[in-house]
């Protein structure tokens, strides 16, 4: 469940495709002959498509994947502006059953979302971009526990950042993507799309202080859009941080010094953790898996010309509204992942209609 004890985490699967001999184009909402990718001990069948919504609600573009301890799985939608009322998040039980709906506020601007347990309960953090400009506290059912804006006392931002936000980009605007949760309580949020830097707050929210800055370097990023406590078995915990355009992960300890650079990524996007496998969802067109000494795996849905394809005709693929063009057991934007208990992979992509794909282990 984006799972971990503290409560779960995405992990990059990306596999082979060698199991993909005939590829079938894929439309939305049709039954086929299930496909299974990966090899070995890393074999998916691939269920696109897998969650279904009542018809008085429409996919939007999804961003992110979270499950609760119940197997509930959360899922936020960036969504539109102007459907005000339409809601971003959407709940679904483990066959993939529409459960409730709720976070209009978020629409035209949710992306992050984790689940976490404190003490006996469980909560809704989520961060939102755009026009909004925020991260929240919520409960499962969507009830608002807190609220907040950019860090003034960063001095990264802009009078008005934290008072009257608007939909702007630039390394002084406040971008948050994605948390990461201490042990201490607090939480590390990256701001991915903004200045460039992973803040710090305490339990309550409240600001403490950052590390990272724009670059090329180690310890510099280049939209550092996931974050992840990296505490696999027989390793001291650390932060793991996907700098994305970059095309590399960077490990930190838990106060910001900068312990490692792992290069041979394209555009990784977020994390999770299950046991000593490491998942880390990449937006170009494949999920990779990494072991307990972060060597792959195996990259689930490669295929370079496949990538190509959607390189050179991504618009027109990620916004068809039938799915025309997309191929079975692949990938177009993998944007967010996360495994349930029995290692099973929900995966998110970045497409208009949104696409929410199951990959249920057989091996």
């Amino acid at each position: 469940m984006k799972t971990s004890l503290q409560i779960s985490r995405r992990q990059f699967v990306t596999a082979t495709g060698a199991a993909l001999a005939f590829p079938r184009v894929l439309t939305a909402q049709k039954s086929e002959k299930q496909l299974v990718i990966g090899s070995g001990s890393h074999r998916y069948e691939v269920l696109h498509n897998w969650a279904q919504l009542p018809d008085n609600y429409s996919w939007q573009t999804t961003h992110n994947v979270a499950l609760d301890r119940d197997g509930l799985l959360y899922i936020i939608h960036e969504g539109r502006e102007n459907l005000k009322d339409h809601p971003s998040i959407f709940v679904f039980d483990g066959q993939g059953k529409f459960v409730r709906a709720f976070g209009s506020q978020f629409q035209g601007g949710g992306h992050g979302l984790e689940v976490r347990t404190e003490g006996k309960e469980q909560f809704l953090y989520v961060t939102g971009y755009q026009q909004l400009k925020n991260f929240a506290k919520l409960t499962l059912r969507g009830e608002l526990i807190w609220e907040k804006r950019a860090p003034m006392d960063s001095q990264l931002y802009p009078k008005d950042e934290d008072t009257k936000p608007t939909k702007r980009w630039g390394r002084d605007a406040f971008m948050p993507t994605n948390y990461a949760f201490l042990p201490d309580g607090g939480f590390l949020l990256a701001d991915g799309y903004g200045s460039y830097r992973i803040h710090r707050y305490d339990n309550n929210g409240q600001w403490l202080s950052m590390f990272g800055s724009p670059g090329t370097e180690n310890g510099q990023f280049n939209t550092p859009h996931g974050i992840w406590i990296d505490n696999r078995p027989g390793r001291e915990s650390s932060v793991v941080v996907t700098d994305r355009a970059n095309k590399r992960l960077q490990w930190f300890t838990l106060e910001g010094k900068h312990l490692k650079t792992l290069d041979g990524f394209i555009l990784p996007a977020n994390i999770d953790i299950l046991g000593e496998v490491m998942l880390v969802p990449d937006l170009s067109a494949r999920i990779t898996l990494l072991d307990k000494n972060d060597q792959v795996i195996a990259h689930l849905g490669e295929d370079p010309a496949w990538r190509e394809q959607v390189i050179k005709d991504g618009m027109k693929l990620r916004r068809n509204e039938k799915g025309e063009g997309w191929m079975s057991g692949k990938f177009l934007h993998p944007h967010d992942a996360c495994f349930d208990p029995a290692g099973n992979i929900f995966v998110a992509e970045w497409v208009h209609t949104g696409r929410i794909t199951k990959l249920r282990k057989v091996s």
